[in-house]
């Protein structure tokens, strides 16, 4: 199986195993916050190397990052791909991924921005692995400020206190 080229770190710790359940050449990653076993998609090649950059570079605690978080938006049920929690089990981010193939439009920022209606969290990101966008939502003000990078954990946990 070929795997697009990601903007982001290398991620050497991502577990690989042939699948007991497709054909021969399409293995299969372990996802150590689910704790299981997953089929590589595109999407879940950057999720793994998005996670592992949040917790290398950016300082997110592994134990406060959840993939694949449910939550009922307009009485019907979402997942949050990656929600990032404070101590205190806030959300303080909000992450939605696509595969690289797959451009990041406003049609994706109203997807997560839909999610955030629910979580309210302070960080919301969006990354295809190629090109990574966050941004600041203000709670009081209702307004979303584009950042230059993904900021740093303890950064956002500020935005809370």
């Amino acid at each position: 199986m070929q795997y697009t080229p990601l903007n982001l770190p290398p991620c050497p710790e991502i577990e690989l195993r042939p699948s007991p359940d497709t054909p021969p050449g399409e293995p299969q990653l372990y996802d150590p916050l689910r704790r299981k076993w997953l089929v590589i998609t595109p999407e879940e090649w950057v999720r793994q190397h998005f996670v592992n950059y949040l917790i290398k570079f950016k300082g997110y605690p592994r134990e406060l990052i959840a993939n694949e978080i449910s939550l009922k938006l307009n009485g019907t049920s979402r997942r949050c791909d990656t929600v990032v929690f404070s101590r205190t089990l806030q959300p303080l981010a909000v992450v939605e991924y696509k595969a690289p193939s797959v451009a990041i439009t406003q049609k994706v920022f109203d997807q997560i921005a839909r999610y955030n209606i629910v979580m309210q969290a302070p960080c919301l990101i969006v990354s295809n692995g190629l090109r990574h966008f966050c941004c600041r939502f203000d709670k009081a003000k209702g307004t979303y400020t584009f950042l230059r990078e993904v900021p740093d954990y303890e950064l956002i946990r500020s935005w809370c206190d």
